[in-house]
């Protein structure tokens, strides 16, 4: 326990003059307001969360695998003799777990990972998310070709331990198939999603923890990869249900075709113990594949959003509404006290009321920054819903770019203020 509190001390002190690295908020070393929690709420303003669910499910499917493996090695029997097929497969091709089962003891020669962390969202976040609005997607993969069609063209309701069913969709569906429309060359812009201010889609569930009640099975593995299949990377004319499915994107040389296997059946014949082998690392290279798309394409943004502003692009379209009525109020006050002559002059001066909302409201909306609640120490989570900021650097960030927003306002209330009560009246 010593060695890791001392582990994220040494965390928290590397950032304390930087910004947090995506891995690091994946890892969950981060604190708000650039943690897990609120990327995830960032991706599902943008309609895109679909990347990240995708992430957090194949990470779940490979931590689901590590405990099979463990689970045969503690029961006495090497990963070798209970699977000879995944042991062949694996000395072959490589595999992720290669430490886990045997084939590294060191840790080399394994395929790469972006982060090795199992944590998921917490119960707390998860009845957040609950209430949070919106929900979509765009990620992709990478295949290992299965050549022939499904077998099973509904998506399945999984029996694997620990995992189950989660979001559903009112966006509309994906492509049928690939030479019905194109596709879209980004990830976080697949067609046929528009993501919108005014997101009216639920958040649900996130993805579940692994329950330890049981012995892992093989066609738990199988359940579990046939699940993250048939949400994530059949096209939405192999389901029936469109709602349940969250296709990603794809580029051609990364799709997989199919998914050959069933997890209501066990697999027969040396073909399918042969498919079956490629099952525990079936996803890693489309999870590697979104953790780039994320880190070069929406965590740049999130940082932007989160780091230097402290609104959400809801709550700064009001300001700015709010904003623009206010000074055409001051304005038109002001212009009626001129045009008026109203004596004594000294009371246009009270021009700087409606003049310091209006001005306030309209440069938070420019920077998305309010000053005043970042004085308190707050971001928005969700429009007019807010939580402590407690990264250092980025309060730091926040805090400077707060007094500056405050100079700006202060400065241009006292300038229009003082050109009102200059100018000299005169009735109409």
């Amino acid at each position: 326990m010593d060695d890791e509190q001392r582990q994220q001390e040494d965390w928290a002190n590397s950032r304390k003059n930087r910004l947090p690295s995506f891995a690091e908020v994946l890892a969950r070393r981060t604190r708000p307001p650039v943690d897990l929690f609120m990327f995830y709420l960032f991706l599902q303003r943008e309609g895109t969360e679909d990347v990240l669910d995708f992430w957090l499910d194949v990470q779940q499917h490979e931590n689901l695998c590590r405990a099979y493996f463990k689970d045969v090695r503690k029961s006495g029997r090497s990963i070798k003799e209970d699977w000879p097929q995944y042991w062949d497969y694996a000395r072959r091709r490589g595999s992720i777990y290669g430490t886990v089962v045997g084939l590294h003891p060191e840790g080399g020669g394994t395929k790469r990972s972006t982060t090795s962390t199992s944590d998921m969202l917490t119960d707390n976040e998860k009845r957040a998310l609950a209430s949070a609005d919106g929900r979509t997607s765009t990620s992709q993969a990478q295949g290992l070709g299965f050549g022939r069609r499904s077998t099973s063209p509904h998506p399945p309701q999984s029996t694997t331990p620990g995992v189950m069913s989660e979001h559903t969709r009112v966006a509309s569906a994906s492509p049928k198939n690939d030479d019905d429309h194109p596709r879209s060359t980004t990830p976080f812009s697949l067609s046929g999603r528009t993501p919108t201010l005014f997101n009216l889609k639920r958040a649900s569930r996130a993805p579940t923890v692994i329950p330890r009640s049981a012995a892992i099975t093989r066609q738990n593995l199988i359940a579990s990869a046939e699940r993250i299949y048939f949400r994530y990377l059949s096209p939405a004319g192999n389901v029936v249900d469109a709602q349940e499915n969250h296709e990603i994107y794809l580029p051609p040389s990364l799709r997989i075709h199919s998914f050959p296997l069933s997890s209501a059946s066990e697999p027969r014949g040396a073909s399918e113990q042969t498919l079956m082998a490629q099952i525990p690392d079936m996803f890693h290279a489309q999870k590697e594949y979104c953790f780039r798309a994320m880190e070069q394409d929406a965590f740049p943004r999130f940082l932007r959003s989160k780091a230097f502003g402290n609104l959400t692009p809801v709550s700064a379209l009001i300001r700015l509404i709010l904003g623009l009525i206010i000074l055409w109020i001051g304005l038109a006050t002001g212009f009626a006290l001129i045009f008026l002559d109203v004596q004594p002059k000294s009371k246009r001066f009270f021009l700087f009321i409606p003049f310091t909302f209006a001005i306030l409201f309209l440069v938070s909306h420019q920077y998305e920054i309010d000053p005043i609640l970042i004085f308190f120490g707050q971001s928005e989570t969700t429009p007019f819903r807010t939580l402590r900021i407690r990264e250092p650097y980025v309060k730091k960030l926040l805090l400077g770019r707060a007094i500056w927003v405050t100079f700006l306002v202060a400065a241009f209330t006292v300038a229009l203020t003082l050109i009102f009560w200059a100018v000299p009246g005169h009735r109409l």
